[in-house]
């Protein structure tokens, strides 16, 4: 992979998250009382795992643990949570990181994999070329 296509997908998956970003801003209207009483995260997934109900529901058992609870699934890749504050207190006991915002593989090792892959088979092809001419 060229410098530039990789400049160009980085770009592309900016312009993304950031679309995504403010599209998570515009379907956050929060009362001032939830906002005092509560807090709020979304945990993603970059392979879509949220399409799978069964992996959903373990997540989401995994979550309360927390004390945390689905508010809405945006879609197979972000759902938000909510839980009151006061599990805060509970954090330091608990197994489960309280505050993961990813579950499987994150944005960025997919995105590795990816140009690995690219370029990998890029590689390939290549030598397939050069040995196809000899």
């Amino acid at each position: 992979m060229s410098g530039a296509a990789g400049a160009s997908a980085a770009a592309a998956a900016a312009a993304a998250a950031r679309m995504r970003a403010e599209e998570e801003e515009q379907m956050s209207n929060y009362s001032p009382a939830e906002l005092n009483d509560y807090e709020f995260k979304i945990i993603r997934s970059a392979t879509g795992t949220f399409k799978h109900a069964h992996k959903l529901q373990t997540i989401l058992a995994q979550e309360a643990q927390c004390g945390w609870e689905m508010v809405e699934k945006f879609d197979n890749g972000r759902v938000r949570l909510k839980r009151r504050v006061e599990w805060r207190e509970r954090d330091a006991t608990s197994a489960v990181d309280a505050y993961r915002t990813a579950v499987g593989t994150s944005e960025i090792q997919l995105a590795m994999w990816i140009i690995v892959g690219i370029t990998f088979g890029v590689g390939l092809l290549i030598a397939v070329v050069i040995m196809s001419k000899h």
